[in-house]
């Protein structure tokens, strides 16, 4: 059994890459519209880059959807 590893990125990553400010991430998360980090340590979280890029890719997906029901 192969496991890949996962890179784990912290939060000013994260807004770097979605473009969302910590405050929209936080308030997406509590939606259940964004991610939850995992707890890497006692007082840091992280996202795996998959989380991040499923998530943007529903987005994309969202998006190329909307346009052709329109």
């Amino acid at each position: 059994m192969t496991a890949s590893l996962q890179k784990l990125i912290k939060l000013p990553e994260v807004i770097d890459l979605t473009g969302k400010s910590r405050s929209s991430i936080y308030a997406a998360m509590r939606e259940g519209a964004f991610p939850a980090p995992k707890k890497i340590g006692p007082r840091a979280v992280a996202w795996t880059t998959e989380s991040i890029r499923n998530w943007q890719e529903s987005c994309v997906s969202a998006i190329d959807h909307k346009g052709r029901a329109a």
